[in-house]
């Protein structure tokens, strides 16, 4: 098992995650600190006591400074989901690559094995027959 991650560690292109992690990480401090200086739920005008919204005018206005935070809310909201999918983008695309460099490395081990294969089966054939030559 431990051979296995070994390995695995040895094929990852770490140039490029190390060259990409800085990307990553402000993308990531962009989002932390949109998410962490807004409060968790946005605090939204009440109509209040009965007395205080007794005339229409008053309710109308009550109802419209209600909108506007809802409003509000809804566009930081979309701010802080378009900051996530750039990272989530940025991270895909890093994991692309990383797939695509495990499956060649693969591609390759699987090459230089049966090379090794076919080289060894030719020295263990040339030794044979150079023991086979010398007895004779």
């Amino acid at each position: 098992m431990a051979i296995s991650w070994l390995a695995a560690l040895k094929l990852i292109p770490w140039s490029d995650v190390i060259s990409n992690a800085p990307m990553v990480a402000d993308g990531a401090k962009k989002l932390w600190s949109t998410v962490a200086k807004k409060p968790a739920s946005p605090q939204l005008a009440t109509a209040g006591s009965p007395s205080a919204a007794s005339t229409e005018a008053q309710a109308i206005n009550a109802m419209e400074a209600r909108v506007a935070a809802l409003e509000s809310a809804i566009s930081d909201l979309h701010t802080q989901m378009v900051a996530s999918s750039e990272l989530i983008q940025a991270l895909a695309e890093q994991n692309s690559q990383l797939i695509v460099r495990v499956e060649t490395h693969r591609a390759r081990v699987l090459w230089l094995a049966i090379i090794g294969l076919v080289t060894a089966i030719s020295v263990i054939g040339c030794l044979a027959f150079l023991f086979v030559s010398r007895a004779s």
